[in-house]
């Protein structure tokens, strides 16, 4: 039987709407079952509290478990590896820090290719901050850059590791300011910190959250932050970039989704975590932990990440920094 012209009309229009309908119900039932999230960082750390406190909002929020798996080691890479492998549905995600703009150039076989392979959903960021033991003659930049030059190769720059964060701020500092400073790495902030209030070591671009009871103590004296702006945990501590034009670090942390995923999966999990972190109370938290939220899209992220991968890959290059 031939079916009349508005009826076929109406039967095409049904079957158009069709793919739009399943994408709306497949976000709208998503999830289904507890979701599980990598952590690139063993528990405690900072990867690993922001993990925390955004997975259990999200548990809150779409009724489900977020449950968080640590999984140390290479940087973060061993964690983004289980993810990239992982099914692209939505049920596994990654918390990790700034380490994979500069895993990419560091590592030279590296399975995946983070901005290829992963959609970045949420991130949060702050500033290092540049201290250095009190023995040392200096109480500012410009001060420690003389003494630096008065000294080439005498002061010993402690990092959280090869390749860290912690490590290539370092290192952009002594290629902006033209000083010489002997790098000493160590297995995590902890052990850097300890030898640097030892006076082991001079210098320590370091996180917030690990240095500011130090510097609030005197034991360590804070001569800049590294970000474009000041810290409200540490007002009265200049910038960087107030004696060093152009200078820029954050430290930042951010979860993440296979790209292949299903873009109505992505795009529910990035409007609920910008949600999320928007939050007053969760902005204070973050704020606690001297950070600030950096709401975006995946495709806003995507454009942060090349920039930031560029930045350090040149970094990594001009240092010969090299994996352990």
């Amino acid at each position: 039987m031939k079916l009349p012209r508005r009826r076929l009309l109406q039967v095409a229009a049904g079957a158009a709407l069709l793919p739009a309908l399943s994408r709306f119900a497949r976000a709208q039932a998503f999830p289904s079952r507890p979701v599980k999230c990598i952590v690139g960082y063993p528990a405690g750390g900072p990867s690993d509290i922001f993990a925390r406190l955004v997975g259990q909002s999200l548990s809150e929020r779409l009724g489900q478990p977020f449950v968080i798996e640590n999984r140390a080691g290479a940087n973060s890479n061993i964690a983004t590896e289980a993810v990239v492998r992982a099914p692209a549905d939505g049920y596994t995600l990654l918390a990790t820090d700034s380490a994979p703009a500069i895993n990419a150039t560091l590592y030279q076989n590296l399975s995946f290719n983070f901005i290829r392979d992963i959609a970045v959903l949420g991130v949060i960021r702050g500033p290092l901050v540049a201290i250095v033991h009190p023995a040392v003659p200096a109480r500012s930049i410009p001060e420690f850059i003389a003494y630096a030059k008065a000294n080439p190769g005498k002061i010993n720059m402690a990092s959280a590791g090869n390749g860290n964060v912690s490590h290539v701020a370092g290192e952009l500092f002594k290629e902006m300011t033209h000083i010489d400073m002997a790098h000493v790495p160590y297995r995590g902030a902890a052990p850097a910190i300890a030898d640097l209030l030892g006076d082991q070591v001079q210098v320590f671009f370091g996180s917030l959250p690990a240095t500011i009871e130090h510097i609030r103590a005197d034991r360590l004296r804070a001569l800049a932050v590294t970000s474009s702006t000041r810290s409200s945990l540490l007002p009265d501590v200049p910038r960087v970039s107030d004696f060093v034009p152009g200078y820029e670090a954050s430290q930042w942390f951010m979860m993440g989704v296979r790209k292949i995923t299903p873009a109505e999966i992505v795009d529910r999990l990035n409007k609920e975590i910008n949600t999320i972190l928007a939050d007053a109370k969760m902005e204070t938290r973050f704020a606690d932990l001297g950070t600030t939220v950096f709401p975006g899209s995946p495709a806003d992220f995507d454009g942060f990440m090349a920039a930031e991968t560029e930045k350090w890959g040149k970094v990594v290059r001009a240092a010969g920094i090299k994996a352990e």
